[in-house]
């Protein structure tokens, strides 16, 4: 062949902010140093490569001669580093000025590492919005890669494709390349010469064309079975083999000289969209079932080929409705990003501020932001990382102000509203140089965040169990025995047995100062298992606030008017916090009560960040002695204080109530799916004191509570450390 056919192999290695120091090594072992050994020896082979910047910012103190191997490669033009966003958040989901200032500190970084000319980027998850061209081109990017589905969506057909495209905002123009789909799922689960195969009946229709193929990384060697199937086996080899042998028809090339060799195809806009399975995942989770069941029935009349380029999922943004917890951090993140900008705009400038930068932005990484085939939303520690980042932010910028927080020798607390989850309704925030309290009176008065701020950690950070559409496989019970290597979207495994008796629905969000009524002899596994009846109208009516100031001590007051059953009930809640201490103090006062019988009243609490399953975190007695470790279902009565405890964070939580309390504690937890398989995780545990209510004469009843949170632990180990350093 004349014109031979360019070949452009991009992969992308992540772990996302967050996650556990061994998944990073043994990511880096079966995936990323393997990889790195087979391709140095194939001198004629170019690719590109991107490293997120949370991954890469690990490697470089874990394993800097990684770095230093991929420096040498391209210096030899071997490997062309792809940048983008620093900590790979979903672009859209961010402003333009943090979009710009992730890609420009990420290039600035990897052009000083590794001394890349960085010309494109990576677009994380693929998640595309027209409107992303100007930013992409200020941030100095001459090219990007979607899947070819963005192109289908946008009118064209397959054979449209085997080449790039120039796109346009603004008079600012972009090159944007079409990954392969094919090639997704060729590589590395079918044979090389399969790719081979399909690569030669795109160059005999189209010479001189191009194919991109981009890809995670992790899937060669850290995807289950790939490690073996890749390395061990040798498919890597032989698909390296495969493309030198045919180097006489096929160009193995790095994007940017495509870019000098090959003219665009022409110009497009592309619709906004991800790769197709993130677009169905973000479908509700009804409307997901239905889809899947009837692609299966199109897949079936053997027609789906045809369908499929006309056919849209759901929008990446309404993850954000699917999952309201991610609009809790993505509401957080706003908050953060907006304070920041106005602090800049004001002529702040320094250390402080370029720390609460790079906070903020390791806040936006996007992996806890959504949930599909990987765990995503429904792992605890990405949640919390995003948080602990968001809190960070917000505490350098205390500290640029002049605010010093938790042993400092400032003192404050404040109280105000605004709308700060961004759902068009007054939310309320009480904080100080401790604590950090937001509150929903629109949604039952909820507490729905709660950061021990000398820890950067919210322990609100929960997830309610809700259905989803993979739940009717774990239903099912489908074989776990799959001896083929798969995609991990084509994979059904069960970690743990027993797992379709464990699906549970909650009928409220998991947040705090839920407030219930139940039946009087309602039992703890009723209520955990959500098997009971709710007679009252208060755990997700709307509640007045009113906001109380004073210089030291800041209070809301949230009153409702509602039912239980036929009555009318008044219930009045307080949440009061004072300057520099770490205590909620919490008043209850439930008024109009019937006086001809009790009533059964409890209110709910919820931990979330304080894992299960471990001897250093339990719940401990008023004398300290443990009652079981989190997580256990404990059926206390007749006591007034209980704590919990979490070692490893450093915290000690304790309540204390002003009257003798029965108490129920059980976790939450759900099925959820990863690339490893379907698995049960702990989301936070509940602490529900409840009483039954003897009004006095007048049908009044009232309860104190206080919430101590105590990071002393943590904060002596943070000291030491720094004493450490100093050294």
């Amino acid at each position: 062949m004349n014109s031979p056919l360019h070949l452009v192999i991009v992969l992308h290695n992540h772990q996302p902010v967050g996650n556990f120091d061994h998944v990073f090594e043994q990511a880096y072992q079966d995936s990323y140093l393997p990889f790195l050994d087979v391709f140095e020896p194939y001198s004629n082979l170019r690719i590109a490569l991107h490293t997120s910047g949370s991954l890469i910012e690990w490697l470089d103190a874990h394993h800097p001669e990684y770095l230093d191997r991929l420096a040498n490669l391209v210096a030899a033009g071997r490997l062309e580093i792809l940048g983008g966003p620093f900590y790979e958040p979903i672009l859209t989901m961010i402003s333009s000025r943090d979009r710009i200032g992730q890609i420009t500190s990420y290039t600035q970084w990897l052009s000083s590492r590794l001394s890349a000319e960085v010309q494109g980027m990576w677009v994380p998850e693929r998640v595309w919005e027209q409107s992303l061209t100007s930013d992409l081109v200020a941030a100095q990017m001459r090219y990007t890669l979607l899947d070819d589905s963005h192109f289908k969506r946008a009118g064209l057909r397959e054979d449209q494709l085997a080449g790039y495209y120039v796109t346009e905002e603004n008079g600012r123009l972009l090159s944007i390349f079409p990954g392969s789909e094919r090639l997704r799922y060729l590589i590395p689960f079918a044979s090389p010469e399969k790719s081979i195969e399909y690569l030669r009946e795109v160059a005999e229709q189209h010479p001189g064309g191009v194919v991109v193929f981009g890809d995670d990384g992790e899937k060669l060697g850290s995807w289950p079975g790939t490690k073996t199937h890749v390395y061990e086996q040798g498919w890597l080899r032989q698909f390296f083999d495969a493309l030198s042998e045919n180097s006489d028809w096929l160009s193995v090339s790095t994007p940017s000289e495509v870019l000098q060799a090959v003219t665009p195809l022409g110009k497009i806009y592309v619709p906004e969209g991800s790769y197709r399975e993130m677009t169905e995942w973000a479908l509700p989770a009804e409307q997901l079932s239905n889809f899947e069941k009837i692609r299966h029935h199109w897949e079936t009349e053997g027609n789906w080929q045809e369908i499929a380029p006309f056919v849209r999922g759901g929008y990446w943004r309404n993850f954000k409705i699917k999952y309201p917890e991610t609009n809790e951090m993505y509401a957080r993140m706003q908050m953060v990003s907006r304070r920041l900008e106005e602090s800049i705009a004001e002529g702040a400038h320094g250390s402080l501020i370029d720390q609460a930068r790079t906070e903020l932005y390791r806040g936006q990484c996007n992996c806890g932001y959504w949930h599909g085939a990987f765990g995503g939303a429904y792992l605890p520690h990405l949640r919390n990382a995003v948080f602990n980042h968001l809190i960070a932010a917000d505490n350098l910028l205390d500290q640029h102000e002049g605010r010093h927080l938790a042993d400092g020798d400032v003192s404050w607390v404040e109280l105000n509203s605004g709308d700060f989850n961004l759902d068009g309704r007054q939310e309320v925030r009480l904080a100080s140089n401790r604590l950090v309290a937001l509150i929903a009176p629109a949604t039952g008065g909820n507490l729905y965040e709660l950061d021990a701020r000398s820890i950067c950690h919210n322990l609100l950070a929960t997830l309610t169990r809700r259905p989803e559409a993979y739940h009717d496989k774990v239903r099912a019970g489908a074989s776990s025995d799959q001896e083929d290597v798969a995609s991990i979207h084509d994979r059904v495994v069960f970690k743990q047995e027993g797992l379709d008796q464990r699906i549970c629905y909650d009928r409220h969000p998991r947040k705090s100062l839920v407030d219930h009524f139940f039946d009087l002899e309602v039992t703890q596994e009723a209520v955990a298992s959500g098997e009971y009846h709710e007679w009252g109208d208060f755990v997700t009516g709307p509640f007045e606030a009113k906001l109380r100031r004073n210089p030291q001590r800041m209070q809301v007051q949230l009153v409702r008017n509602g039912h239980v059953g036929d009555c009318p009930v008044r219930v009045t809640k307080g949440l009061t916090l004072e300057a520099g201490e770490s205590v909620l103090e919490i008043a209850y006062l439930l008024e109009g009560l019937p006086t001809d019988g009790p009533l059964h009243f409890g209110v709910e609490l919820n931990f979330a960040g304080l894992p299960a399953g471990v001897d250093d975190r339990f719940f401990r007695a008023p004398g300290g002695e443990s009652l079981g470790q989190l997580g256990t279902p404990l059926d206390l009565k007749d006591i007034q204080a209980i704590g919990l405890v979490d070692q490893w964070l450093g915290i000690d939580i304790g309540l204390e109530i002003s009257r003798p309390t029965s108490i129920w504690t059980f976790p939450i937890e759900t099925i959820s799916q990863s690339e490893g398989g379907f698995e049960l995780i702990h989301q936070s545990v509940v602490v529900q004191p409840h009483w039954i209510v003897q009004p006095d004469d007048e049908g009044r009843w009232s309860v104190t509570m206080r919430l101590a949170i105590d990071t002393s632990q943590a904060e002596s180990c943070m000291r030491e450390a720094e004493a450490c350093t100093a050294l």
